[in-house]
C-alpha cells in the first residue's frame, strides 16, 4: 500500500450513518463530528476510515475538507484504497460489460454505480480514457493506472482530466497519456458502423456511449424517413439513422470540430451522399428552418445539460420547452420527436410536461411512444438518484 492510501479516522455525528447504511456513498460536511475529527485537518482527497458515532467501522473512502460532499465511501469492508481493491472493482465492472457487449467499446466504469466514486473510464478497444473528477480519485491515479494495466493491458491510457467538475474540487485541468502515444482520433464501433472519437481534444471522453442503446432501440423508426439531428456532436444519431434506412439526414452542431467529425464519419461509412452537416446554433437553425418551411419526418433533440444546478431549474426548463416546441414546428404532419435531457435535475416527468406544453401551444397532439434511458454500461445506483441523469422519450406529434 502506498503512503498516499494511509487511512485516518473520520467520525460521523450521532445518527448520521443511516444514509450510508441504506446504500448511499456520500457524507455531507454537516454530518461529520468535526469536534472529534476536524475536517480542516484533512488534505483534499485524504483516504479515510469512516466510523459511526460509537466508533464502529462503516468503511473506507476519501474526504475533502472544502466541499459540500465531505467524504465518499469506496469500500464497506474498510480495505485500503490500493491497487488490489481497484483490480477487483474493475474485474466486476468488466464482467458486466463483457456479458452485454460483443466488442470492447463501452463505458467500463461509471463512478458510484460501479463502486468507484469520482472515476469514469471509457474503453475504445486497446485505448482507455479515464477521468478523475474528485480529489480522492485524482490522488489515486497511479494505483488506478496500475490496476487498469493489470486487468486490460491497454495500448494507451489517456487521463482526460479536463472536466469542469474538477474545479469544485480545486483540481487543475490536464490531459496525459500513459503507454503508447495517441495520434489522432481512435476508433469506435457501433452497430456495424465505424466512427472516429477525438479522445484528446473532443467533448467529454470523446464519445457518448450513454445513448447507444437508444439508437439501437429507435432504429426501426428511421427507415424511409428524413431525419434532423440537432446537437449532433460527431453524428451518432444521424448516421445511425441512415444506416437503419433513413432516406436523408441533416446534422447540426455549434462546434465546427463536431461537424468535421460528422463529415469524416459519414465518408468512412459510405453515407456521405445522404447526409448534410452544418455548423449552426440549434435555436437559430430551427428559426430559419421554420421560416423556410422546411420539414423532417424525425427530429432528434439531444442537447447538452441546460440545468447543471438545482437553482437553474426554472431557466433550464424553459430552454428545454423552447427547443422541443421549435423542433415540433419543423416536423412533418405525422412526425416523430426524440426529446432528450442529460440534466439530472430535469426529471422525466418534467421532460414530458415540456413536450406536452409545447404541443398544446402549437395546437398539436403528442403521443408518447417509448421512454429512453442511459444504457446498461451506465448502471444506476438505486440509492443515489444522481446516477440516473439521462432520460428521453419518443413522441408522435399529430395535428390537433
Amino acid at each position: 500500500m502506498s503512503g498516499g492510501t494511509q487511512l485516518v479516522p473520520l467520525i460521523l455525528r450521532r445518527g448520521e450513518e443511516r444514509r450510508l447504511r441504506a446504500g448511499h456513498l456520500w457524507v455531507f460536511s454537516n454530518e461529520v463530528d468535526v469536534g472529534r475529527t476536524p475536517l480542516s485537518a484533512l488534505a483534499p482527497g485524504q483516504p479515510v476510515q469512516l466510523l459511526d458515532h460509537a466508533g464502529k467501522i462503516l468503511g473506507s473512502g476519501y474526504a475533502h475538507p472544502n466541499t459540500l460532499i465531505a467524504a465518499r465511501l469506496v469500500d464497506r469492508g474498510g480495505h485500503a484504497l490500493d491497487r488490489s481493491l481497484f483490480v477487483h472493482r474493475l474485474n466486476v465492472a468488466l464482467a458486466l460489460r463483457e456479458r452485454r457487449y460483443a466488442e470492447p467499446y463501452y463505458r467500463l466504469v461509471f463512478g458510484e454505480a460501479d463502486g468507484l466514486p469520482g472515476l469514469t473510464v471509457d474503453r475504445f478497444g486497446e485505448v482507455l480514457v479515464a477521468q478523475a473528477t474528485t480529489a480522492g480519485m485524482d490522488r489515486l491515479q497511479e494505483e488506478i493506472s496500475e490496476a487498469l494495466d493489470r486487468v486490460l493491458k491497454p495500448r494507451s491510457l489517456v487521463w482526460k482530466n479536463d472536466s469542469s467538475a474538477r474545479t469544485v474540487e480545486g483540481l487543475d485541468s490536464s490531459v496525459q497519456v500513459r503507454g503508447l502515444p495517441v495520434e489522432g482520433p481512435v476508433e469506435v464501433r457501433e452497430a456495424g458502423l465505424v466512427f472516429a472519437a477525438d479522445v484528446l481534444e473532443g467533448q467529454k471522453t470523446g464519445w457518448f456511449y450513454d445513448q447507444r442503446s437508444n439508437r439501437d432501440r429507435l432504429a426501426p423508426w428511421f427507415a424511409g424517413r428524413s431525419v434532423l439531428d440537432l446537437f449532433s456532436f460527431a453524428g451518432g444519431w444521424g448516421l445511425r439513422a441512415l444506416a437503419a434506412g433513413a432516406g436523408r439526414a441533416e446534422c447540426v452542431d455549434a462546434s465546427a470540430r463536431a461537424i468535421e467529425a460528422v463529415r469524416a464519419n459519414a465518408a468512412r461509412n459510405g453515407l456521405a451522399d445522404r447526409v448534410e452537416a452544418q455548423v449552426a446554433d440549434a435555436f437559430e437553425f430551427l428559426r430559419d428552418a421554420r421560416a423556410g418551411r422546411r420539414r423532417w419526418d424525425v427530429v432528434i433533440v439531444d442537447p447538452p445539460a441546460f440545468i447543471k444546478r438545482r437553482k437553474d431549474f426554472k431557466e433550464g426548463a424553459l430552454a428545454y420547452r423552447r427547443v422541443f416546441e421549435a423542433a415540433m414546428q419543423v416536423l412533418a404532419k405525422d412526425g416523430l420527436l426524440v426529446a432528450c435531457s442529460c440534466s439530472h435535475h430535469f426529471p422525466r416527468a418534467a421532460l414530458v410536461e415540456a413536450v406536452q406544453a409545447g404541443a398544446r401551444h402549437l395546437d398539436r397532439q403528442a403521443q408518447l411512444l417509448e421512454f429512453l434511458a442511459q444504457g446498461p454500461d451506465h448502471p444506476i445506483h438505486p440509492a443515489i438518484p444522481e446516477t440516473e441523469y439521462l432520460k428521453g422519450a419518443l413522441f408522435r406529434v399529430l395535428p390537433a
